[in-house]
C-alpha cells in the first residue's frame, strides 16, 4: 500500500513562514457562522468560545486553522461583507495573539482577505477559485500570502444545478489549473498555492467519490492537495446518518485521500483526523519508528 508520490513542496505563507506538506497536515474547521451545515451557530458572536475551540484543536494536533464568515453550505445566502469582517476579524485577532500555528480566512470577498491578513492570517482560503471577486488574487500576491483555490461553480445557493461533467476528475483537474493561471497572473508565487477539488460543492455525493478515488489527477497540477471532507453530505449518503455522526466516515475519507496524494485536511474532529492519518503514514512505511515515539532499537508490538 503505496501512496501516491508527492514532491513535497513547502507552502509559503506570509510573514516568511511555511508548511512542509510531505506529512499531513490537519486543519481545523472555526465556523464563526449562525448557519453552516454542520456547526451552525456553535462559535457565533463569541470570540473566546472560538479560541477556546481553537486550542483544543492545535492541542489534538491541528497544524493550522481556518476561520470562516459565512456559510457556503448548497442553498446558502450570501453575507454582507462588512458583516463577514465583523464576524471573523475579532476571531482572528484573538488566535493569531494567543496561537503560534497559521491562521487562514475562508473567504470570497477581497475585502474580507484583506482585513483578515492585517489582522494576522497567513492563509486566504477562496472556495471559489478566484471566480467570486478575482480582486483576491492581487491581495493575496500583495500580502504574500498562501492562496488556497477550491473548485465549485456556481454560487452557493445555485451551485448544485451546475453539477454535470463529462469527466468530473479530468474536469475539476482543468478548471482548477485556469484558477492557478489566475492566480498566477495576478502575482501569487507558485509555492503560495494549494488546490482543493471542493467535495460536495457542485458535486453529487458520485461524484465526490469519483474525485476522492482518483485525487491524483489532480496532484498532477504540482501543486498540494487540501480536501475538505469533514462531515459531508456524500458520507450521509453511504451511512444515512446526521453530520455529528460522520466523524468516523470523515478520518475514513480523509485517509483513501492521503493515499491518493493529499496532504491537508481540512476537518471539524481533529483528534480523530490526526490519529487517523498517524496510522496511514505508519502503514504506508513513511514515518520512521523513532517519530513515531518508539525506540529505534526496538520493534514495535503487533
Amino acid at each position: 500500500m503505496i501512496p501516491v508520490r508527492r514532491d513535497a513542496p513547502l507552502w509559503r505563507l506570509a510573514g516568511g513562514t511555511s508548511l512542509d506538506t510531505s506529512r499531513p497536515l490537519v486543519m481545523g474547521i472555526l465556523n464563526v457562522t449562525p448557519d453552516s451545515f454542520s456547526d451552525g451557530g456553535e462559535l457565533a458572536g463569541d470570540p473566546s468560545l472560538a479560541l477556546d475551540r481553537a486550542r483544543a484543536m492545535v492541542e489534538a494536533g491541528a497544524a493550522l486553522l481556518d476561520v470562516g464568515g459565512e456559510s457556503t453550505r448548497p442553498g446558502a445566502d450570501p453575507v454582507p461583507e462588512a458583516e463577514e469582517i465583523r464576524r471573523v476579524l475579532p476571531v482572528v485577532k484573538a488566535l493569531t495573539g494567543e496561537l503560534s500555528v497559521p491562521v487562514s480566512v475562508d473567504t470570497r470577498k477581497a475585502a474580507v482577505a484583506r482585513a483578515a491578513l492585517a489582522a494576522g492570517a497567513v492563509i486566504v482560503n477562496d472556495v471559489s477559485g478566484l471566480t467570486h471577486d478575482p480582486a483576491i488574487g492581487g491581495v493575496v500576491a500583495e500580502g504574500r500570502a498562501g492562496l488556497v483555490l477550491m473548485h465549485m461553480r456556481g454560487e452557493p445557493a445555485t451551485m448544485m444545478q451546475h453539477a454535470h461533467y463529462d469527466d468530473v476528475a479530468a474536469d475539476v483537474q482543468n478548471e482548477l489549473r485556469v484558477a492557478v493561471e489566475s492566480a498566477r497572473r495576478a502575482g501569487v508565487a507558485d509555492d503560495a498555492i494549494v488546490v482543493d477539488p471542493g467535495i460536495g460543492f457542485a458535486k453529487t455525493a458520485e461524484q465526490s467519490l469519483v474525485l476522492l478515488h482518483r485525487l491524483e489527477v489532480l496532484a498532477e497540477l504540482g501543486r498540494p492537495v487540501l480536501v475538505g471532507p469533514s462531515r459531508k453530505s456524500f458520507l450521509g449518503h453511504i451511512l444515512k446518518v446526521p453530520p455529528a455522526q460522520r466523524v468516523v466516515g470523515t478520518a475514513a475519507a480523509c485517509v483513501a485521500a492521503y493515499f491518493a496524494g493529499a496532504s491537508i485536511f481540512r476537518v471539524h474532529d481533529v483528534g480523530v483526523a490526526v490519529e487517523a492519518l498517524r496510522v496511514a503514514e505508519a502503514i504506508a512505511g513513511e514515518v520512521l519508528p523513532e517519530r513515531l515515539g518508539v525506540p529505534a532499537t526496538v520493534a514495535p508490538t503487533p
